[in-house]
């Protein structure tokens, strides 16, 4: 399968410092996939090269097998792009900046008005299209600039840092809209927001210190740090010297009167031992789960190899 999008030995430098160094990844299918990392990981530049509004410094960008460097207005007519501030003008209507967008796409003039309603009509924006931007919630200023994204049908769309700034009720709604946009294109959506990540993406690309720690799955990531917690839930609860007697057992934190937190380390099979001295002492086990890495704890983690 040919990659929608394709970044190979990315590299920029500002000055004499390197913002990224020797990005590789490749996106093959629709869906969102984000570009995770702290501020000042790299995120921005990444997404500015693969637009176009920066020329990387080394490494090449393909989309749809076209190469960015040497044929720069094929590539830009299949992306869309929402910068983290979006680039509205507060003057102009919706439907009047739309227009504006749709000729700065080079939209064949007997498809601008029907590019514009579609594009207002997947935002739903359109009974906005009279109102002058200024005058727009946060939140539909943030659905405008996704509609200037999309208005010409591109093969991927990148949003910066779309919820940012947004309140609960229109987060609600920006999460909805770009799952929506992502059953018809591919998503690359920059966040330093663990909890957007996680509840809008398919596939995880994380950069720190401007190089790539991580590339695989939203479950992959999840999986990365392997859990140290154990939740136990019994009917005859042992003093906590007992469990503590078991090896790797490194600290026991009772939650209720039938269950318990217990922290262990190395890798020894702890599950199997507890439900054997269970057995044994009449402890009358319920359930034993192995608890989930929190996302931060695999973020923090990732972040310290940089």
């Amino acid at each position: 399968m040919s990659a929608i999008l394709k970044v190979s030995g990315l590299s920029h430098k500002y000055s004499s410092s390197w913002a990224i160094r020797d990005i590789n990844f490749e996106i093959t299918q629709t869906g969102v996939v984000g570009l995770l990392g702290s501020n000042g990981a790299g995120k921005s530049t990444t997404m500015n090269i693969i637009s176009g509004v920066l020329r990387q410094t080394e490494g090449t960008v393909f989309i749809n097998g076209v190469n960015k460097n040497e044929d720069p207005e094929a590539a830009k007519r299949q992306i869309g792009f929402l910068p983290q501030t979006p680039p509205l003008y507060g003057d102009f209507t919706v439907k009047e900046f739309l227009n504006y967008a749709a000729y700065l796409r080079d939209i064949d003039k007997k498809s601008v008005k029907k590019s514009v309603e579609d594009a207002m009509d997947k935002t739903g924006i359109s009974h906005f299209s009279s109102r002058l931007i200024k005058n727009l919630s946060g939140g539909y200023k943030q659905r405008v600039g996704i509609a200037q994204a999309i208005i010409h049908k591109p093969a991927i769309v990148i949003l910066d840092e779309p919820t940012n700034g947004l309140d609960p009720n229109q987060l609600i709604e920006a999460r909805k809209l770009i799952r929506e946009i992502a059953l018809e294109h591919t998503v690359l959506l920059s966040s330093h927001v663990l909890s957007e990540i996680n509840l809008l993406c398919r596939d995880i690309i994380m950069v720190e210190g401007g190089r790539m720690v991580f590339s695989d799955s939203m479950e992959a990531f999840n999986a990365y740090r392997q859990p140290q917690t154990i939740l136990v839930t019994m009917e005859n609860m042992p003093p906590e010297s007992e469990l503590l007697k078991l090896k790797g057992v490194k600290k026991v934190e009772q939650l209720t009167a039938k269950e318990c937190r217990i922290y262990f380390s190395g890798s020894s099979n702890l599950s199997a031992a507890i439900i054997a001295a269970g057995v044994q002492n009449n402890w009358r086990l319920k359930e034993v789960s192995l608890e989930k890495s929190l996302l931060d704890d695999v973020f923090k983690q990732l972040s310290n190899q940089a």
